[in-house]
């Protein structure tokens, strides 16, 4: 290889791992905002790159999320398992510039972990951090921007320090706006209708359906590493039942499914993802407001970027979609907040001077705080904000591109396959809220799902695999601890133990449960019918089911509460080898159990409270002190 093969490459490497969408917005906003200074850059998704040729890179922003209790993203575990091996020496990185910004919620126990440890891994290996890591923050009132706007400040000054060649007119002068606006990074093609599919319309024919969702779809703006386009199989529901009682204040859903095309052997503990419809009123008025025409056959290209030379020659033999088909499957138009990005680019297509200014000082660092109270605290819907500005009318290149891509929703499995062939369930909390101006907002996925009538027999595409809890062999012990919707993988488990225990003998299983009261007693029937006459939560068999009712009296009591009744059975189970597992709302409730653990290692070990918790860490890196948790 000749020299100029190996110099290293004059531009900026942006690396993101995200799994809800937003790391993937900062790593753009990364690379425009370099670029906007005459730096060039490429931004790609972690699981896009080969971390070999990391040491090739002069220099890499990393952009990550932190999912969980503490884990990486989906697109990033590949990535990561490669930079943790041990042949890496301390200098494989040497003269590799680098900087990771995190984005995070304080309200976890383990802030930011992900973006904290991948910073420390650079600096093991020989990288050189070019400044201090940046820690985003959903819990800031700007959210993670918050963080984001100043770490870049720095981040050019320190770069130009270092590199002056990536930024030739230094780091304050700024290319004007106009050169981006005319280069999205979509290009839609109009067809012919002689082109056509003649089946474009969404029908009830599955063969058509699921042709139209994979066409739309693949061809998304949307599409990462967590953006799904062909589904594992179609489901129908075959039950719609409320768990709660009417005027308890919430609605919590059991949601029965059979598979209509391929049945999936799935395992409990796993994950079902659904991609839910949108409101056919709210898809038709975003068209209206567009002036778009619901009947024109498309196709959508993203333009790939490689040297600045636009590449649109991928997915040339796609059969186009009806325009309409692909905003409702692809282009979350009535859910989703839109990002700070499209209110800017909103600036360059508004023809009213005082829209145009509110849209730029929403746009620029001084109007931050105010958009974030505007857009993502009321959670504004992209078809809101543009009624809001009623003079803005954007290419339909750039509404692809900036519109939140429509996600699938993520549920625990609530069944076993044992106990139920061919069918699938879920427990799932209707979700709804006040904004702080007082306006109703009901989650998509749970509201659609809770409005279905199993008799209709929709088709409903679906995405199968491994959640946090793995399964479980019939012959280890179990400690769960499941408040509210939390139960929701336990039923399953619970459901396997008792069908494993006609056959054979099964370990005893221990499992705490919390609500308010006797109106969201969750499964009740189920667990006491489990927790009586040798079930498989009885304590004759070893085990036991105890539930805390948080508002049944003066004093509230939690599941810790009933986890230090039990102190001495819980250690009785630690000592046989149990698992401990804790699934529900990611809020104060698993550091709270956490710390209750602690106590009880403590008082029945008798051990100090710290060797305690170094002796619960030590489950938790043996994979026996599991936790699934979501806000």
């Amino acid at each position: 290889m000749g020299n100029e093969e190996e110099k290293k490459p004059e531009r900026l490497l942006i690396l993101y791992a995200s799994q809800t969408g937003n790391a993937l917005d900062a790593a753009e906003r990364v690379g425009r905002e370099a670029e906007r200074r005459g730096c060039p850059a490429v931004v790609r998704s972690m699981d896009d790159y080969d971390a070999v040729s990391l040491t090739q890179e002069d220099t890499v922003i990393f952009v990550v999320s932190t999912t969980g209790q503490g884990d990486p993203p989906d697109s990033m575990k590949v990535f990561w398992r490669f930079m943790l091996q041990k042949s890496l020496g301390k200098q494989w990185l040497e003269g590799v510039h680098y900087a990771v910004f995190g984005l995070g919620d304080s309200g976890y126990q383990k802030f930011n972990f992900v973006a904290k440890k991948l910073d420390n891994r650079l600096l093991d290996l020989g990288a050189i951090a070019v400044v201090e890591r940046g820690l985003g923050d959903d819990q800031h009132r700007s959210g993670y921007e918050g963080a984001l706007d100043p770490w870049m400040q720095s981040l050019w000054r320190r770069l130009h320090q270092i590199s002056p060649s990536l930024f030739p007119q230094g780091p304050d002068f700024v290319i004007p706006d106009m050169k981006f606006i005319d280069r999205p990074k979509v290009h839609i093609t109009y067809h012919n209708i002689g082109n056509g599919d003649s089946k474009l319309s969404l029908s009830s024919n599955l063969t058509d359906i699921q042709m139209q969702l994979e066409r739309a779809r693949s061809m998304s703006a949307g599409k990462s590493s967590s953006y799904k386009s062909k589904p594992d199989c179609f489901l129908t529901m075959i039950k719609n039942q409320p768990l709660t009682k009417t005027g308890c204040g919430k609605d919590v859903r059991h949601f029965e499914f059979e598979f209509v095309s391929t049945a999936i052997e799935y395992e409990v503990g796993d994950v079902l993802e659904v991609l839910p419809d949108q409101d056919p009123a709210a898809v038709d008025a975003f068209i209206r407001r567009c002036n778009l025409d619901p009947e024109a056959l498309i196709t959508v290209h993203r333009i790939e970027t490689n040297n600045n030379l636009p590449d649109i020659h991928r997915n040339t033999t796609e059969v186009p979609v009806k325009l309409r088909t692909f905003v409702e499957l692809t282009m979350d138009v009535a859910s989703a907040s839109p990002r700070r990005y499209f209110f800017e680019i909103m600036s360059y297509f508004t023809t009213a001077q005082h829209e145009k200014e509110r849209l730029e000082y929403f746009a620029s660092p001084e109007g931050r705080d105010d958009l974030y109270q505007y857009n993502q605290k009321e959670r504004r819907t992209v078809l809101e904000v543009l009624d809001d500005f009623p003079s803005v009318q954007m290419p339909f290149n750039w509404l692809v591109q900036l519109v939140p891509p429509l996600r699938t929703r993520a549920f625990s499995i609530s069944s076993s396959l044992l106990a139920h062939p061919n069918q699938v369930h879920l427990t799932v909390n209707v979700v709804s809220w006040m904004t702080p101006y007082k306006r109703k907002r009901m989650g998509l996925c749970s509201t659609w799902l809770a409005g279905l009538d199993p008799q209709q027999g929709i088709y409903i595409p679906a995405w199968f695999h491994k959640g946090s809890l793995p399964h479980p062999p019939p012959s280890l012990p179990l400690i769960l601890v499941g408040p509210g919707t939390g139960c929701a993988p336990f039923r399953g488990f619970i459901e396997e133990r008792a069908i494993q225990s006609l056959s054979g003998p099964t370990a005893p299983i221990m499992f705490f449960f919390g609500c308010r009261n006797e109106d969201d007693f969750l499964y009740k029937d189920f667990w006491l019918s489990q927790s009586e006459n040798e079930g498989v939560l009885s304590e004759a068999k070893g085990g036991g089911f105890y539930v805390a009712f948080s508002r049944n009296q003066p004093q509230k009591v939690y599941v810790q509460h009933k986890m230090l009744e039990q102190s001495q059975e819980i250690w009785n189970l630690l000592l046989s080898k149990a698992s401990i597992f804790v699934a529900g709302s990611s809020t104060k409730m698993p550091s709270d159990v956490w710390s209750t653990f602690e106590e009880i290692v403590s008082k029945e070990g008798e051990a100090p409270r710290d060797a305690a918790a170094n002796w619960l860490r030590a489950l938790q890196r043996a994979g026996k002190y599991l936790v699934e948790a979501w806000s």
